[in-house]
């Protein structure tokens, strides 16, 4: 009896002690979830031009002869280094994603990264927003058309594209574009 009352105790402390560290955890967990939402957004960048340029190499090895492609790459190669010496006359293109809710939750991310392409866009570059959106509320989607209208004012292109759907909110957001691009169906 004696023992099992040993053994009762001797779980008791365990159990406190594990649930002890398990409180320690969470706070740290917390703690660090919270400084990271201080500490501002997160933009990804992804070179959408590397990715196609190597899709397409992989389709000129399987269709081109190998003195054809070894000539394509020495052209390739001249035209990239006379690109490098004029920088100044290469144009971007900046491709951003809009994948609207009912409440245009998105449009806070959208207003950081239009800012953050604004310090660097200049009316030679162009920007494409994909946009995805079954509509909303009008105020929500009335400030993402607004933060549009930031990438207009600045004189640098903009191109809207709809793949599946833009409704209500969406079309507003549309219309702020130069070009709409829009699928058939």
């Amino acid at each position: 009896m004696e023992f099992l009352a040993d053994y009762a105790s001797f779980l008791a402390k365990t159990v406190t002690l594990v649930a002890a560290v398990l409180v320690v955890l969470m706070a740290l967990a917390s703690l660090r979830r919270g400084r990271s939402k201080q500490t501002g957004g997160h933009l990804e960048v992804h070179k959408l031009n590397d990715f196609y340029k190597s899709m397409r190499e992989r389709l000129e090895q399987s269709m081109i002869e190998k003195d054809q492609l070894k000539l394509l790459r020495k052209q390739e190669t001249k035209a990239a280094k006379l690109a490098k010496k004029n920088p100044e006359d290469r144009s971007r293109v900046f491709v951003l994603d809009f994948d609207g809710d009912i409440k245009a939750s998105a449009v806070e991310s959208l207003r950081h990264e239009i800012t953050a392409l604004l310090t660097m866009a200049t009316p030679k570059d162009e920007v494409v927003l994909r946009l995805e959106s079954g509509g909303g509320m009008v105020h929500g989607y009335g400030l993402a058309a607004s933060q549009l209208v930031r990438i207009r004012d600045a004189g640098v292109p903009l191109t809207v594209c709809v793949d599946k759907v833009a409704a209500s909110g969406g079309y507003m957001m549309a219309c702020i574009g130069q070009k709409i691009l829009s699928a058939p169906f």
